[in-house]
């Protein structure tokens, strides 16, 4: 999140658009404070865990609920019963109480019509307006400012806690549609380069019951001309990170820089805003934008320069450096000394915490990786890995996921895994069901990939006195790595806690680390020709699959460590080794003089003589025990470029398509989930989705696309034409895997399927058997880092009773993405290998 400076314009006055808010014109509308609510503690939530257990949700789901008075009771899991109790905000707003944390707070607010109103809210993980999720606000960033419809008489605002004190407000929307200023993704220009054309992006809110269209942003920099920029049509009562522009010239002196920002419906302005950007030195940090690739949204990273000393010399090298939980970018390269012999590079995570480096963290690192080796014209093979605290954590982890991609790693300060530091919960049980749902979380398992380290050399620094990350995390990574690593160093700073300094440099020692850097200087990536052995690990193909000439593109069974030992002798144009849980193998022999048969020894299976591949790249598929070579494999088949699990569908542009062709209630419920989840991606993310009605998709555009149907097959419009031909079907009352039919109204059911039509899209379902079936999936965290599921999962509402023991199943698809060649399990049964 950048939140530069700003002074904002007047807005004009409210404009006889076709999309007024629904309030009326006699009744002008006030701001309404929380000022009392009634708050209660429930048992068996929290973690990252994929389910839970939760008896407030599950009156919800079964459409029991009711707005609460003092002393009613909730029963929890167990029989145990808690009071609704009333409780008043400080003189501040503030809302705490002991009941809080694991809690719910209920504000009741009355209304004299049907309005529309802004919610201002923080501290809650989400708040269910009138029974609809609407996101929350749970680091208390100030940003989650949602337009909400207030009915005649009461209405009820059901707040799950998330950290902190609660506080909210209602304040009438200031149009109706119009610019929040709150979370701005801005560019920072540099001095003298001429002119400028960066992506930018604001929030635009739609503050009406109807969706928004026709809407344009126009952006012009002082001296520039306009440039405009559509806007995407917005939900009801919605809004959205838009894209826009930064187009004209630059000062040529450091300093600011304004922007004019109008939005504009049909040639007049609906509200309008004066930027501030940021002037930069050419070697001064700053802030630099790029368009993802994943959701088309406006990322942005942090740039410290390099400062050569003289001219000519070698390409820079990269320093990829990952900030903790709670920093800017802009902070974290700021915590460095200019280096002369590299740039100091900060992806964002996406957000502050965003995804501790995993999940959207992980590909916000790549695509940033990606964009500044281009831009900057760095050395790939001086490419280095470091960061602090859960910066460090994700040195760690694409350290050990990417092992090939950089020379060296230097976590400081940083915690291991999602079990050992960040809350991730294994439940105890070790049935079927629970340990295939489980198994989608290997990715995030440091020390299941940890022999990957052994390709490039590893730098640990840690404070002894750490209160924050306690050092046994760094003493737990070095006892692993000596059980085989020879290229380590282990640094622990005597009496130094979590962010400490030394008064001999410039830069803060626990990030900017001499003894580090001068153990970065000393390694490079080796050349691919000049590897001759490659031992890897990867828990998905799907996330990472290649180290230097080889890669493993399916596995047997899937999310279960997969690895090879490999061995390439050029003169005997011959490769040995030994592969475990690997069901096809891709060996690059591009390296070698083309035209001469190659030899490959597998598994203790000798296959001489094999004929040279057209395209350098020798496929080898295992039959049961047995290996043969064969062409490229269908891109139809799991790979690298498209393999599960359910999480992987939220990436390549994705599009969330809600349900129309249902019932009024079933409508308003794919509606709000969709919004529900666009907003949360956008905290969470910085994300920037386009939630659309099945009527106005077309599934033959776009191919490449993800796609998210919010639905099930009776529902959506959508379904037939993409989903049609799935072995997962989902319609009122049933839900069926191949076979196998689950009975119920109350279902909820994640799953992803290959896009009909495409090489490398998925099209996911996030899907009920009925009304209560889909509120069920309401809370489902997938936007949490640590939380992973499987290909396929099937819930009942018993689950928020009974957690991991009330899931009904769960499963991968075979690598042909077929129920029968996959994996599956039921509840009370064996897992299923078919």
């Amino acid at each position: 999140m950048i939140t530069p400076s700003v002074r904002v314009l007047a807005p004009l006055a409210a404009l006889c658009l076709p999309f007024l808010p629904l309030s009326r014109a006699d009744e002008a509308p006030k701001e309404v404070v929380l000022r009392e609510a009634l708050v209660v503690r429930v048992a068996g939530r929290g973690g990252r865990t994929p389910v839970h257990t939760d008896p407030v949700e599950a009156l919800i789901v079964a459409g029991k609920w009711a707005a609460p008075k003092a002393g009613d009771k909730v029963t929890l899991p167990g029989g145990t019963e808690r009071a609704w109790e009333t409780v008043k905000a400080g003189a501040d707003g503030a809302l705490s109480h002991p009941a809080l944390p694991g809690g719910y707070a209920f504000w009741q607010v009355s209304s004299g019509a049907d309005r529309v109103m802004v919610l201002e809210a923080s501290g809650h993980s989400l708040v269910y307006v009138n029974g609809e999720p609407r996101a929350g606000d749970p680091y208390g960033n100030g940003t989650v400012r949602l337009p909400v419809l207030l009915r005649k008489g009461d209405n009820g605002l059901l707040f799950l806690h998330g950290r902190g004190a609660l506080r909210a407000r209602l304040v009438p929307p200031k149009a109706p549609a119009y610019l929040d200023l709150a979370d701005m993704t801005l560019p920072d220009l540099v001095a003298g380069v001429g002119t400028v054309n960066d992506p930018a992006a604001v929030l635009v809110v739609n503050a009406t019951a109807e969706t928004a269209d026709g809407l344009t942003l126009e952006a012009a920099l002082d001296g520039g001309k306009a440039v405009s920029a559509p806007v995407p049509p917005l939900p009801p009562l919605a809004t959205r990170k838009v894209r826009f522009t930064v187009e004209g010239p630059v000062p040529t002196e450091p300093g600011q820089h304004w922007l004019a920002l109008r939005l504009v419906r049909g040639g007049a302005g609906a509200d309008s805003a004066r930027l501030r950007l940021d002037v930069r030195r050419p070697d001064e940090n700053r802030k630099i934008t790029f368009t993802s690739g994943i959701d088309g949204s406006v990322q942005y990273y942090a740039l410290n320069p390099a400062r050569p000393v003289g001219k000519g010399g070698p390409a820079p090298a990269l320093f990829l450096t990952l900030h903790g939980a709670g920093v800017e970018a802009p902070g974290q390269t700021a915590s460095y000394a200019a280096k002369s012999w590299g740039h100091l590079v900060a992806p964002t995570n996406r957000r502050p915490y965003g995804f501790d480096w995993e999940d959207w963290g992980r590909l916000d690192a790549l695509e940033v990786l990606a964009d500044a080796r281009k831009r900057l014209g760095t050395d790939p093979r001086r490419t280095y890995l470091t960061g602090h605290s859960m910066g460090g954590h994700g040195a760690w982890h694409l350290g050990v996921t990417f092992p090939d991609r950089f020379a060296a790693v230097g976590p400081s300060a940083g915690w291991v895994s999602m079990w050992s530091y960040a809350g991730a919960v294994r439940p105890e049980t070790t049935t079927a069901v629970p340990e295939l749902l489980l198994r989608a979380m290997n990715p995030s398992d440091t020390l299941a990939l940890s022999k990957n380290y052994a390709q490039h050399g590893v730098y640990i620094l840690h404070g002894a006195a750490d209160d924050n990350v306690p050092v046994g995390q760094a003493r737990q990574m070095k006892a692993d790595l000596e059980k085989f690593h020879r290229d380590f160093v282990y640094h622990e700073q005597p009496g130094a806690g979590h962010w400490w300094g030394a008064p001999d440099q410039s830069g803060t020692a626990c990030v900017d680390w001499v003894p580090m850097f001068d153990f970065f200087a000393r390694h490079v990536i080796p050349a691919a020709g000049a590897v001759s052995q490659v031992d890897f690990v990867t828990a998905n193909p799907g996330v990472s699959a290649r180290s230097h000439w080889a890669t493993i593109e399916a596995q047997v069974k899937a999310l279960k460590p997969s690895s090879v030992s490999l061995r390439r002798d050029p003169g005997l144009r011959r490769f040995t080794g030994t592969t475990d849980n690997v069901a096809r193998l891709a060996l690059d022999v591009s390296h070698l003089a083309p035209g001469a048969e190659l030899a490959v020894h597998l598994d203790g299976q000798k296959m001489e003589k094999l004929a040279w591949p057209e395209k350098g790249t020798l496929w080898l598929t295992r039959a049961g025990d047995e290996w043969s070579a064969t062409g490229e494999p269908s891109p139809s088949l799991k790979g690298p470029r498209r393999g599960g699990s359910f999480k992987d569908a939220f990436r390549n542009r994705m599009v969330f398509v809600y349900a129309t062709k249902g019932t009024t209630e079933e409508n308003a419920w794919a509606l709000a989930r969709a919004r529900y989840d666009a907003e949360t991606f956008w905290y969470r993310g910085n994300g920037s989705v386009d939630v659309v009605p099945d009527r106005a998709f077309d599934p033959s555009a776009e191919r490449d696309r993800n796609v998210i149907l919010y639905g099930n097959g009776q529902t959506n419009a959508a379904w037939a034409a993409l989903l049609g031909e799935s072995p997962v079907q989902v319609k009122r009352g049933s839900v069926t895997v191949g076979g196998h039919e689950e009975k119920g109204d109350d279902l909820a059911c994640l799953f992803v399927r290959p896009r009909p039509g495409s090489d490398t899209a998925s099209v996911a379902a996030v899907a009920g058997t009925g009304v209560a079936g889909m509120r069920l999936g309401d809370r489902l965290p997938y936007f949490v880092s640590g939380v992973a599921y499987p290909d396929c999962l099937v819930l009942g509402a018993e689950t928020l009773g009974k957690g991991f023991e009330g899931v009904r199943g769960a499963g991968f698809f075979g690598n042909d993405w077929g129920v029968a060649s996959g994996e599956f399990a039921w509840r009370k049964e064996k897992t299923q290998k078919n």
